[in-house]
């Protein structure tokens, strides 16, 4: 079987939803990214600000800046994931550079006689999330592909899954897709190309279906290649108020590219089986934007310590999906011009929303003087509350009730630490955070570490920071039928920060 990459956009518009639970996580987590100095303390800045990464925590850190300041960053990101399938465990890396942050911040001082000291004025562009990433894992499974075609065939008439005179194996499958929907479309995939066939094949009413493999275990080679990123745009106002009050403001632009393609073959089954051999490809691009806002304040009680809050709106994003498959088997009867359904078969989705879940961070920094620092974030976040939208849309409804079952409050705490030596800053970090599932065997919490160092001279200052993430989660195969996949992720980050004051 011959693998043939054709991306011609050539589609039907899909009114019935194939949008799930892992499309809203995608949205809705963040890493921490940003300046080296924000990330090296693992972005414990919540009562703090003076640094531009801050803002996305609580926007009144802005205010704090003494002076103007710009900054740019770049960072290398090492994904190591080790698979878990069955009983075999495969490894992969992958590796990506990307500027993640730019920005700067513009204090405007008032006169000696105003209660408000100072107004500022930043603005920010930084990456939420890189998605780019590659999971591979090969194992035995007793559960075969013909087992994800049979979860969506059982109770489809196999009248509407028979090409009509006069019409292509092609368009057939983007009718299907565009008039009965995403599971019937799946159907229409797994009948043509072999893996199942009607227990009735003269009666177009048959809504029973058997599968044209014959197995105890199948061997199963799956690979997931990601790209793409989620990335903000900010524009803060702040103000200080006698010097011990910051209160700000931020309107947030958001734009996202994520592109995943997924290979899984198949082989394996009994020599008296009809199918020898199998392929099962996707590949999916979502594109979209949106909008959401911070409010923030912080205090300062006395020269040592600082409290903060911060409220982080729901972030409404617009989606757009293109969605394309292919799949082949070596059965000797199934329809040879299967073939034509490939990566230039591209399924156009109807515009989606996804609302995020809201974001309180309450902060505590303990400050000693020019010495040092210590600094503590506390999240809470209600992932139950994230929705596709529209809402009346059935099977948005039916995925929205899933997704409130499935995931839950998720509490984040990070502590970060600073000392300074003369002109040299060291900087360590702490960050944990609950998984969004309610059941932590499918999502586990996550761990991170991280570490850098500064140095100033005159108005400039490089950073450079080290962070690592663990944690394990769950990678399915395709939309149901098929076992998971347990996934180690451990995530490094290498970033480099160039900081001038003016």
């Amino acid at each position: 079987m011959k693998r043939i990459f054709t991306f011609i956009l050539t589609g039907l518009c899909l009114s019935a939803s194939a949008q799930t639970i892992n499309d809203v996580l995608r949205y809705s987590l963040e890493d921490v990214q940003g300046t080296a100095r924000f990330q090296s303390m693992s972005g414990a800045f919540g009562a703090l600000g003076g640094d531009l990464s801050a803002i996305a925590i609580n926007p009144a850190g802005t205010a704090v800046f003494e002076n103007g300041i710009m900054s740019v960053s770049a960072s290398n990101y090492h994904r190591d994931n080790l698979s878990g399938f069955a009983s075999d465990l495969t490894q992969v890396t992958d590796n990506s550079l990307d500027v993640n942050q730019a920005g700067g911040v513009f204090v405007f001082k008032s006169g000696s006689n105003s209660d408000w000291s100072k107004i500022a004025v930043g603005i920010n562009y930084e990456l939420v999330r890189n998605f780019d990433n590659r999971v591979r894992a090969v194992g035995s499974t007793a559960i075969g592909l013909d087992n994800y075609f049979l979860n969506f065939a059982q109770g489809v008439p196999l009248g509407p899954l028979r090409v009509q005179d006069g019409e292509t194996i092609a368009d057939a499958y983007l009718d299907i897709g565009g008039g009965l929907g995403f599971a019937d479309q799946q159907a229409f995939l797994g009948f043509q190309a072999g893996f199942i066939d009607p227990v009735d094949p003269d009666d177009d009413n048959n809504t029973q279906y058997l599968s044209n493999s014959e197995y105890s275990t199948v061997i199963q080679d799956y690979e997931e290649q990601t790209s793409g990123f989620n990335s903000k745009f900010s524009v803060t106002f702040a103000g200080a108020y006698k010097n011990n009050l910051y209160l700000g403001a931020s309107l947030n632009v958001h734009s996202t590219l994520f592109e995943r393609i997924t290979f899984l073959d198949e082989s394996g089954y009994q020599a008296a089986s009809p199918i020898q051999s199998a392929l099962f490809d996707s590949f999916l691009r979502s594109e979209g934007s949106g909008f959401s806002f911070n409010l923030g304040a912080i205090a300062r009680l006395n020269d040592n310590v600082r409290i903060g809050g911060s409220y982080q709106s729901p972030t409404w994003y617009r989606i757009l999906d293109d969605f394309a498959q292919r799949a082949n088997t070596d059965f000797e009867f199934k329809n040879q011009s299967i073939t034509q359904i490939n990566f230039g078969v591209v399924n156009l989705f109807e515009a989606y929303t996804i609302r995020t879940p809201a974001k309180y961070t309450g902060s505590l920094a303990l400050v000693f003087g020019p010495q040092g620092l210590l600094s503590f974030d506390y999240d809470y976040q209600d992932f139950s509350t994230a929705q596709l939208r529209p809402v009346n849309d059935p099977n948005f409804s039916a995925e929205n009730d899933f997704i409130s079952e499935q995931l839950g409050a998720v509490s984040t705490f990070r502590l970060g630490g600073e000392y300074r030596i003369e002109n040299w800053s060291l900087r360590g970090g702490y960050r944990y955070q609950q998984s969004p599932y309610k059941d932590n065997d499918l999502w586990g919490d996550l761990e991170g570490y991280s570490a850098g160092l500064g140095y100033s001279w005159g108005p400039n200052r490089i950073d450079l920071a080290y962070s690592r993430t663990d944690q394990d989660t769950a990678v399915s195969l395709y939309d149901g039928g098929l076992s998971d996949i347990g996934v180690n992720r451990i995530n490094t980050l290498v970033t480099l920060s160039y900081t001038i004051n003016f």
